[in-house]
């Protein structure tokens, strides 16, 4: 998780409020220019810069962070004098607030930002719903949330953490390639808001106070932690025989380890970092067969960040994909193998196909989208054709 941002951060507002171009149609108005030249003192834009700036923008073939040093040296951006760089307030969900592991890897990319001429306010939130609010309010440029979160902004890529959607790293990785690439960029863009970079941020599994709760008939009678602002979730719950218990995403775990809650679905990487060995004591365990995998998602407003500016931070976030994936498995890794409740391959192709279920019903609801339902599918039939839904159109 100390990592979600790395790149990303950097790259949020080059030339955001400048006028972006595409490589088709490269010429600007003069209206353009003079709007381009007021935020960049000292340069002159011509044709010609333009043209440069378009060939580099648009060149897939070097890594974003080269392309915008280039970028730059072209517009002298790196010689702005003190006071007329650029400002962009990015809001950024950490649990642990100011001191979080994603609030100081963001601090460590505002210097760095600096010398491109970008003037980062990073603002930290403990509360992720009241920095939706900040965000849907024009009080931050953009905002790091769970991809859950994201899902108000965009259903395309809030679909990514569907139920047993994506299995394994493999496949998220895969995922996460596709949406980086610019064929994919007019599904970023929903209404006001633009998905700027989806970050991977592990599996989540199933976190239970007794290992006799192995499967879901088991967890009939049992309470489970739902998110407050999502009643389909509820519903699914309720759906077993269990009882659904609604909290927001900073009290789910200190009702799993008090006790008030039998079960809790989290992130491995929640392990650790929210103390989860508490509920599990001393019977506990967690159902080794993962829900879905999490993302953290980056969306800004669209005003503020035009989507050709996006779409090198989209880039820029895939090319970090294995830092971050990396950084995410220290924290997995720190799970106790005692812990991890075997579900036998019969039982996991039962769950197999009760995510299938659960997923077409929530596509016909409207709450999944389906373009993003079928790339996953796509997906998981590429990495292994047998499956039984891919004989399936």
């Amino acid at each position: 998780m100390k990592a979600l941002l790395i790149r990303a951060a950097t790259l949020l507002v080059l030339l955001a409020g400048a006028v972006t171009v595409s490589a088709e149609d490269l010429r600007l108005s003069p209206e353009q220019k003079a709007k381009m030249e007021k935020l960049l003192p000292g340069v002159t834009i011509s044709d010609s810069l333009v043209s440069e700036l378009a060939s580099v923008f648009y060149s897939r073939d070097m890594p974003v962070r080269v392309r915008l040093k280039a970028i730059s040296k072209l517009v002298g951006i790196d010689q702005m004098p003190p006071g007329t760089a650029l400002k962009r307030k990015i809001c950024i969900w950490d649990i642990a607030g100011r001191n979080g592991p994603i609030f100081h890897a963001a601090m460590e990319q505002r210097a760095l930002a600096l010398e491109y001429g970008i003037n980062l306010e990073m603002i930290p939130f403990t509360n992720e719903s009241i920095m939706v609010d900040e965000l849907k309010a024009g009080r931050c440029d953009a905002a790091l949330m769970t991809g859950f979160r994201a899902r108000d902004f965009n259903v395309y890529t809030g679909t990514i953490d569907s139920i047993g959607g994506v299995p394994d790293n493999d496949h998220m990785r895969t995922l996460l390639e596709v949406l980086a690439h610019p064929s994919q960029a007019d599904k970023m863009v929903h209404g006001d808001y633009v998905i700027m970079g989806v970050y991977p941020g592990g599996a989540a599994h199933i976190f239970v106070n007794d290992k006799q709760i192995s499967s879901l008939a088991k967890a009939a009678g049992k309470k489970v932690v739902v998110l407050d602002y999502d009643k389909t979730q509820a519903e699914m719950v309720a759906g077993i025989g269990a009882t659904p218990v609604p909290s927001d995403i900073v009290s789910a775990p200190n009702k799993f380890n008090n006790g008030v809650v039998d079960i809790l679905a989290a992130p491995l990487i929640a392990y650790e970092l929210l103390e989860l060995y508490k509920g599990m004591t001393p019977d506990g365990g967690i159902v080794d067969f993962p829900l879905a995998q999490i993302s953290m998602q980056l969306v800004g407003r669209l005003d503020k960040f035009p989507n050709e500016i996006a779409q090198l931070v989209r880039e820029a976030s895939f090319e970090a994909y294995d830092r971050i994936r990396a950084r995410v498995k220290i924290e997995e890794d720190r799970v106790p193998d005692r812990w991890w409740i075997h579900i036998p391959d019969k039982e996991r192709r039962v769950y197999e196909s009760m995510m299938q279920d659960a997923r077409n019903v929530l596509r016909k609801q409207g709450y999944y989208d389906g373009r993003m339902l079928d790339m996953q599918k796509r997906i998981r039939c590429k990495y292994a054709p047998s499956r039984g839904e891919c004989s399936n159109s």
